[in-house]
């Protein structure tokens, strides 16, 4: 169980490898990441942290994204357009939030990593057994 230090929220800097997509992002030194095994998760090795979306802010870059979507087309998959990564999404799992890339954040900010497991091949399963929905709320 965490400490209350421990969840506190600190301002986490990221962005894409070109640096034309920068974004804030307030979320717990510790990390609670998401490793998924859906198909795009896996193609992408996407381990993401998912937060509230009023808690994230794009620094800059807006017109530098595009989008992919594909299946349901809830997930928003957003990335740069210049260099190709992806670092932020709109996750299906919880689209009133944003997926970041762990690996996008600048590392000064996190202490430490813990990963959560998530069988996305079999989503609509697991979204049943398990409750992810906490994960976007403020």
């Amino acid at each position: 169980m965490s400490s209350e230090s421990d969840s506190a929220l600190v301002r986490h800097q990221g962005g894409c490898h070109c640096g034309a997509v920068r974004f804030e992002v307030l979320a717990p030194a510790i990390l609670e990441v998401m490793d998924c095994n859906c198909s795009i998760c896996t193609k992408k090795q996407n381990r993401h942290v998912i937060v509230p979306e009023d808690r994230f802010k794009l620094l800059k870059g807006e017109d530098s994204l595009t989008v992919y979507r594909f299946g349901s087309g809830v997930a928003k998959h957003t990335f740069c357009k210049i260099c190709g990564v992806q670092s932020f999404y709109s996750p299906r799992s919880n689209p009133d939030g944003k997926g970041i890339a762990v690996h996008c954040i600048d590392s000064d900010t996190i202490k430490n990593i813990t990963i959560h497991k998530f069988d996305g091949q079999n989503w609509e399963e697991s979204m049943k057994k398990e409750d992810l929905s906490h994960m976007s709320k403020s």
